[in-house]
């Protein structure tokens, strides 16, 4: 369901306390209301997120499934990116982690959005993680990698929508 074609409006009626949940879970998941409410009615793009997140954590296919997911961020649209980044990854290494967070940072910055406030509560990896064990090119990577990725200590040649 793309999100851009959004020309509809509907009204709820709910309590005062229930309006103070909704605003309150909605804050806490980084989205206003309606992308709150949208993503829990609709989750089939959240729980993609969900699904490709923690097949990273697989040791055989964790790379396939970067690229997946990869490829899977740059295909949203503006609309239908906060929406699927709802809620944070779990069960991952700390360097999955912030490489899936720094991911999703990049695809929210290229598409104009906010990231989701869950990828601000990931602290950033103790010691340097680089894509490759040439020193030669630990120079360039410290100086081209994407800012998301360099906040959390991760230096790559390569972001969201590329490939190396």
């Amino acid at each position: 369901m793309p999100a851009d074609t959004k020309s509809g409006q509907i009204q709820i009626r709910v309590s005062p306390a229930q309006k103070e949940a909704l605003r309150g879970a909605a804050r806490q998941a980084g989205l206003d209301m309606s992308a709150y409410v949208l993503a829990r009615l609709f989750p089939a793009a959240s729980r993609r997120f969900q699904q490709l997140t923690e097949a990273c954590a697989d040791d055989r296919h964790g790379r396939f499934a970067l690229a997946e997911l990869n490829s899977w961020l740059a295909s949203l649209s503006a609309g239908e990116l906060p929406e699927a980044v709802t809620s944070p990854p779990t069960r991952l290494t700390p360097y999955l982690a912030n490489y899936i967070a720094a991911m999703t940072e990049v695809a929210c910055a290229q598409n104009r959005v906010p990231p989701p406030a869950w990828a601000a509560t990931i602290p950033p990896l103790a010691e340097p993680v680089f894509g490759t064990t040439l020193m030669s090119l630990r120079l360039y990577l410290l100086t081209h990698s994407p800012a998301p990725f360099r906040r959390r200590n991760i230096f790559i040649d390569a972001s969201v929508g590329s490939r190396v």
